[in-house]
């Protein structure tokens, strides 16, 4: 099975990686009110069935590993 996560700085929580590309979007002429960066994972597991149990050890990891909790949320997007 494989789950899609994606990480998201907080709102509130200031982006200068996403600051920077919005200003290069915005002088190359692209009119770009607002741009976040965030983080896209792939996770494969091999022998996993049950969807419950994959989304239970995801969640684990993207808490424990592939995001910052105090700056940072995470979403499972799907698992197939």
């Amino acid at each position: 099975m494989k789950a899609k996560v994606i990480v998201r700085l907080k709102d509130g929580v200031l982006d200068p990686q996403g600051q920077t590309i919005q200003r290069t979007l915005n002088k190359m002429g692209h009119a770009v009110t607002g741009l976040r960066q965030g983080k896209y994972f792939e996770v494969e597991f091999d022998g996993l069935k049950d969807e419950s149990a994959v989304r239970k050890i995801v969640e684990e990891i993207a808490r424990d590993v592939l995001c910052n909790p105090i700056i940072e949320t995470f979403e499972i997007e799907d698992i197939s």
